[in-house]
């Protein structure tokens, strides 16, 4: 049966939330998250969504059949995104009072399980303590023997508007039971296909992402909002480490709400205690494109700012060392771009025309081939079209753009805009 629910506002107070008996109304779905688990490993899909309604439909029907449990966060929703999502058969969860985007939605419904199910294991224990101790006996055996204890049960988190493969699941299950050093599995997206220029831009600069991820063997900088799938224990020592000071953000939540890139801080959060984050090639998944230069301006900056901002929160740490350098390398990318293309405007000014050496051919040869080789992927006509090298080097210099302006905005600390 699914239906609609709602938390009260003293549910969502973090300092008084407790499981108050007899309740008389229905059992809020966090708690019904949290069903035992002796079975099988558990696993529960939360779809954050915010008027979602043009996709959510295909959204759920992708994600069903994967995952044990599903359910919509349903946040500030004006649309029909929750009547679609009741009538595809997912349950929902509607947030109260959350002004903190979806880090501040998916942090009430994990509240909410996390510490009720720590609240009824311990009156479970007061008033059941021998069943209490079997259960703890067979946990701790399943521990010992293999890693199909707390480590997994699981928690998948994704966009509602992605779509994943109907294999996603499966595999991302299988890689973190094979590897209990994961605390995080990730996708590698591929862009949906929307008309447009820009689109067909993104679609390339997906493609090349998905070809470093597979030559890094699923080596991967971050777990995406696209889909991430996470042990509930890794979860929980997120929660604690916030609370401890280990990690920032002190609240003891697992989303970090000040930050403009929620997914980027919580793949810090969980690789500083000591876990690996991963995306296997394998786990593919369709997300959306944005469809105008606006949109994707608005978009990106988002990213690089939010990432930026991440690593100021962090410093520079064993975790934090490469990111910081890669955002040195982005720096020097933007400063010889900006030399390069000032240089050719002054000797068209001052000269009236270009003389061409043969260096400067071969090296222009060598990135046009770097182009088309890293959309081979998407077939003959995008490689076609990536050898036209000023196509895509609007969207390069359009993408550098954007970072040179994230570092503008983070050093002044100009009103961050989700």
């Amino acid at each position: 049966m699914t239906a609609v629910l709602a938390p009260s506002a003293a549910d969502l107070d973090p300092g008084t939330v407790r499981l108050d008996p007899p309740d008389t109304r229905p059992a809020p779905v966090s708690d019904r998250l949290a069903a035992p688990t002796l079975s099988r490993p558990s696993l529960v899909a939360l779809v954050p969504a915010h008027n979602e309604a043009e996709g959510i439909t295909s959204s759920i029907a992708a994600l069903q059949p994967q995952v044990d449990r599903l359910v919509v966060v349903a946040d500030n929703c004006t649309d029909d995104t929750e009547r679609l999502a009741v009538a595809q058969g997912a349950e929902v969860f509607a947030t109260v009072g959350n002004t903190a985007k979806k880090a501040g939605a998916l942090n009430q419904a994990l509240r909410l399980r996390f510490r009720r199910t720590a609240e009824r294991r311990r009156q479970e224990e007061r008033v059941a303590p021998e069943r209490v101790a079997v259960e703890r006996r067979v946990r701790d055996r399943r521990a010992a023997s293999s890693a199909t204890s707390d480590a997994c049960d699981y928690v998948l988190v994704q966009d509602a508007d992605s779509l994943l493969d109907p294999w996603w699941v499966e595999l991302a299950r299988r890689t973190m039971e094979e590897d209990p050093g994961l605390g995080g599995v990730g996708g590698v997206f591929r862009g949906s296909d929307d008309p447009g220029f820009v689109c067909m831009l993104q679609r390339n600069e997906y493609a090349r992402y998905a070809r470093d991820v597979a030559r890094l063997k699923g080596r991967a900088l971050v777990l995406t909002g696209t889909a991430s799938m996470f042990s509930r224990k890794v979860l929980n020592e997120v929660v604690d480490g916030r609370e401890r000071g280990v990690l920032p953000y002190g609240s003891g939540e697992v989303y970090d709400t000040k930050v403009l890139t929620e997914d980027n801080e919580l793949s810090l959060a969980i690789m500083h205690l000591g876990y690996r984050i991963k995306s296997p090639k394998d786990c593919t998944l369709v997300t959306e494109v944005m469809p105008t230069w606006r949109e994707l301006y608005g978009q990106r900056l988002r990213w690089k700012r939010g990432a930026i901002e991440n690593l100021v929160d962090y410093g520079m740490t064993r975790v934090t060392f490469r990111y910081w350098l890669r955002q040195v390398v982005t720096l020097l990318g933007i400063t010889v771009t900006a030399l390069y293309l000032g240089a050719i405007v002054w000797v068209l000014v001052m000269e009236g025309s270009l003389t061409l050496y043969p260096i400067w051919l071969a090296v222009t040869g060598i990135f046009i081939a770097e182009r088309v080789i890293t959309v081979r992927a998407r077939g003959p006509q995008q490689m076609l079209l990536a050898s036209v090298l000023l196509v895509e080097m609007v969207f390069d210099v359009f993408l550098q753009g954007v970072h040179l302006r994230a570092y503008v905005d983070s050093l002044l600390r100009t009103e961050k805009r989700w």
